[in-house]
């Protein structure tokens, strides 16, 4: 989805637990009753800095309160995996706002906890997805690869020696990237359509499920 002005966030965010909204870095943004979650040691969002912002907002809230975490591409892996429970279900009167310049990386398992919102001066879906041609080329092939081509496919993901898992999980983060810039640029529903497969593939991975067999059951 696309929105107009970063004036336009606030209500926006109000209809939904967690969005996410691509803006470009250098994009001001005003959002009152906010907490904000920025970069501190090491150019990161911690572990720490998430879990203060989660011991505050379990006390009742009576207003609505912003959690603006930005970038949220900065955040830790730690940090990401603290707060995902605390972004599928918020609690009344809590909006998560996690404001990105590139949505690539974000994981995939926060991407679909969130609603994602384009803004229209944007230029992001036509940045480049800046991965190894050898992983675009294999995201390219799972999602257009018939169940019988699946086979092939994941086997020469599965020859990666090392990182196997790291891996797959970029192969399958490349994927879920084109398949939203093509959504946002096309407009076209065949693209959400395949998203739940990739994003089911993906979390399935990442919780150390066996690589193939996600894949193959999730892809097919």
């Amino acid at each position: 989805m696309f929105f107009d002005d970063t004036n336009q966030i606030p209500e926006i965010a109000k209809r939904c637990g967690t969005s996410i909204f691509v803006i470009p870095d250098n994009c001001e943004l005003s959002i009152k009753n906010a907490i904000i979650l920025s970069p501190e040691q090491k150019s990161v969002i911690s572990i720490e800095q998430v879990r203060d912002v989660l011991h505050i907002i379990n006390n009742k809230q009576f207003t609505d309160q912003f959690i603006v975490i930005r970038p949220a591409d900065k955040m830790s892996d730690a940090a990401f995996n603290a707060i995902l429970k605390s972004l599928e279900e918020p609690t009344n009167m809590i909006h998560f706002v996690l404001v990105t310049e590139n949505i690539g990386k974000i994981l995939p398992t926060v991407l679909s906890r969130a609603s994602i919102y384009f803004l229209k001066t944007s230029n992001c879906l036509s940045d480049k997805i800046v991965v190894d041609d050898k992983v675009k080329d294999l995201a390219k092939q799972l999602l257009v690869a018939k169940p019988n081509e699946l086979v092939a496919i994941t086997d020469q993901i599965a020859r990666k020696k090392d990182g196997i898992r790291g891996y797959a999980l970029l192969i399958i983060g490349t994927a879920i990237e084109i398949l939203y810039k093509s959504y946002f640029a096309t407009s076209k529903e065949v693209f959400l359509k395949k998203l739940p497969k990739f994003l089911m593939a993906y979390d399935g991975i990442s919780r150390n499920g066996h690589v193939k067999l996600q894949l193959l059951a999730n892809l097919c």
